[in-house]
């Protein structure tokens, strides 16, 4: 059976990755800030579940971390980078402290990680790196701008990093959720713009709005979810991206049918700017 190591496991999709694992039969390293939910939530997990505190802002415990899960199961597996935050908001309203805070944990959080594990898994030229990404990582909405982006920027280096890592024996795989039925539109979770400007109401004000009735009541089943990534992760050939959703498919059509009439329009142009033969 397998070590998975995941991020940002007290709720949400993270626990539910984690209960998904262990149910399958593999071992668990469960880390968050604070860890005592997960344990509490698992009381008969015993040796197969490790909690270790993690803040993925912290470099210093991020390796404090990996290093107790190889010292008590010896490797890891499955490397899950799932915690994260959220930012509501129109761009400009985004105000420069939100957007550094999400993006340290969102971005530079994940990269961390993988710096400290990847060492790992290359000495075992063997592992799977799972990188929680989203809907608007690839078809963006109103008022999710400055997240969007935190989640193209995982879509990036992930896409690199499945290139880098294939000769070595090292799967890299993108989650991209919709709508799932967590605590992410919580306030613990989410924060929205400070001051909302008048002339986005229709806009990024019409999301945050939505937002309110949508919590709780999103469509997509995290436990489902957590058991699709378990499943996937045992493939012999996992893919680069699974989408989950109903809502995740019908946005990503909607961009790529978009995105070819773009082409289209303007192949020409772009192939004017070449020099000429």
């Amino acid at each position: 059976m397998s070590v998975w190591f995941i991020t940002g496991a007290s709720r949400g999709l993270g626990l539910e990755i984690a209960r998904a694992a262990l149910t399958a039969g593999h071992r668990v390293v469960a880390t968050a800030r604070n860890t005592a939910p997960v344990r509490a939530r698992f009381p008969d997990a015993g040796d197969a579940l490790l909690t270790v505190a993690l803040d993925v802002t912290d470099p210093r415990s991020i390796q404090a971390a990996v290093d107790a899960a190889v010292e008590r199961f010896g490797r890891i597996d499955v490397l899950v980078n799932n915690a994260g935050s959220g930012l509501l908001a129109a761009v400009e309203e985004s105000d420069d402290a939100a957007v550094r805070a999400v993006y340290e944990t969102n971005v530079f959080g994940p990269l961390a990680v993988q710096r400290a594990a990847l060492p790992v898994l290359r000495r075992q030229r063997a592992g799977h790196v799972i990188n929680i990404s989203s809907i608007v990582g690839f078809a963006t909405a109103p008022g999710w701008g400055v997240y969007a982006s935190t989640k193209f920027a995982v879509e990036g280096f992930t896409e690199t990093l499945h290139t880098e890592l294939a000769p070595l024996g090292i799967h890299v795989t993108l989650v991209e959720p919709g709508f799932f039925r967590t605590d992410f539109l919580d306030p613990a979770s989410l924060r929205t713009g400070a001051d909302a400007i008048e002339d986005y109401a229709p806009t990024a004000g019409a999301m945050r709005a939505a937002a309110v009735g949508l919590n709780h009541a999103q469509p997509g089943d995290p436990a489902k979810a957590a058991r699709a990534v378990v499943e996937m992760a045992a493939a012999p050939e996992p893919p680069l991206r699974l989408p989950l959703g109903a809502d995740t498919l019908q946005a990503f059509d909607a961009k790529l049918e978009s995105f070819r009439k773009e082409l289209h329009a303007w192949r020409h142009v772009a192939l004017a700017t070449d020099h000429d033969r």
